[in-house]
């Protein structure tokens, strides 16, 4: 009898054990560590507009009729929406207004989630960061383009935009169709154009590294980039309205908001067989699941913190003294001061996602009306008590390319 009691206690203790270890709350199911605390993100985006801030408020106002921000935004601090709204028309032909449930072309916000894929394939194990692209791709044409290089935009390739178009219109190619990042890298392969510059040369900044990284993600997984977002990052992280879209896929993207070029509703912009290639841009959202995925990362539900502190690392030298770029984010830097950006503009679409990780404000602001309206936002940062994030109120040496 003593023996089959020993025997139950044992078995209680491991299943005790067991339960323990099940329930640690500093992992999720995909064994990667989260605070523990409970992530809802009904909750999260709840919002009374009779409560918002009124401050912010006549200032997107003001920046709407003065300064022709045409979009969505959407600021919260501390973990809860303090002002959120929407401005303007989602198509001008139409006279269809934007709605906060809007989605956008992110354009190079975009970037900020293949990186976060690409950190949560290299904890799973599945890449290393020093992988030489041909790893992938064998006849990649050229020689010492890592992952990490990739990420941190110091591969020296050419922007595959610029090339690609140029086959395309002096072959008359069909522009309606899109092109898929399997294609694109097989035109670099084919045509082999030449780079910029020898990798790890230099920072510069341009969408082919994000497009290869999409075309990795693609290899390396067997699943498309659009399944592959939505399983592992999407769900996971509440974005209920996000989602991939590419020309390569849809012969008409399934959005209602029109991009709008050169300051002018004259200008609106069809897509073409450029919004074909994702990674890079092809993402669609809304400024509220912006917010989810701010909150998402913040809450280690998509990887770890300590991955996500690397990818907030500048791993380029600082311009003006303040902004590098880490693992696809954009940072700027100041002393006891930490936000983690991105910006984005492409066809008629022009937006910046900024993290102020030390005063815990997140401020979305998604246009598709391309515009000088988003350099006018000292007077918000100010009033959310985040740092002035604009290249030109610091001082310092040296410029980038933006978005």
């Amino acid at each position: 009898m003593r023996q089959v009691c020993t025997a139950v206690i044992s078995i209680a203790i491991s299943l005790l054990s067991l339960a323990s270890c099940s329930s640690n709350p500093g992992h999720n199911k995909n064994g990667e560590a989260d605070n523990g605390k409970p992530f809802n993100p009904t909750e999260i985006l709840k919002y009374d507009p009779q409560k918002g801030d009124k401050k912010i408020e006549e200032f997107m106002e003001h920046l709407h009729k003065v300064s022709g921000f045409n979009g969505n935004v959407l600021v919260a601090k501390k973990g809860k929406i303090i002002y959120e709204g929407s401005f303007g028309w989602a198509n001008h032909l139409t006279r269809d207004s934007l709605k906060l449930s809007s989605q956008f072309e992110l354009a190079s916000v975009t970037k900020t989630m293949t990186g976060t894929a690409i950190m949560q394939l290299w904890e799973r194990g599945k890449i290393k960061l020093d992988q030489d692209v041909r790893d992938f791709f064998p006849d990649f044409p050229y020689e010492g383009v890592t992952i990490r290089l990739l990420l941190t935009h110091r591969s020296g390739m050419m922007n595959y935009v610029y090339f690609v178009d140029n086959i395309y219109r002096t072959q008359h190619l069909n522009q309606k169709k899109g092109l898929t990042n399997k294609e694109a890298m097989e035109m670099i392969a084919k045509y082999k154009p030449a780079r910029f510059n020898k990798p790890n040369a230099s920072f510069l900044y341009n969408n082919s590294n994000f497009m290869v990284l999409g075309a990795i993600i693609e290899k390396v997984t067997g699943q498309s980039y659009a399944d592959y977002m939505k399983e592992n990052i999407f769900k996971p992280a509440g974005m209920a309205h996000t989602a991939v879209y590419s020309k390569a896929v849809y012969d008409k993207i399934p959005v209602d908001v029109v991009g709008h070029d050169r300051n002018s509703w004259r200008y609106s912009v069809a897509q073409n067989f450029l919004d074909g290639p994702v990674g890079d841009k092809g993402i669609y959202s809304t400024v509220g699941d912006l917010f989810v995925f701010d909150q998402a990362l913040k809450a280690g539900k998509l990887i770890k913190p300590a991955t996500q502190d690397s990818a907030y690392t500048a791993h380029n030298p600082m311009i003006r003294g303040h902004f590098s770029y880490g693992y696809g984010w954009r940072i700027f830097e100041a002393p006891g001061q930490k936000v983690v950006y991105h910006t984005g503009w492409w066809h008629g679409f022009r937006h910046i996602f900024l993290r102020d990780l030390k005063n815990d404000v997140t401020i979305v602001l998604l246009g598709n009306m391309v515009n000088g309206s988003l350099l006018h936002l000292d007077d918000l940062f100010k009033m959310t008590g985040m740092p002035i994030v604009r290249k030109g109120a610091y001082t310092g040496n040296g410029d980038t390319a933006e978005d």
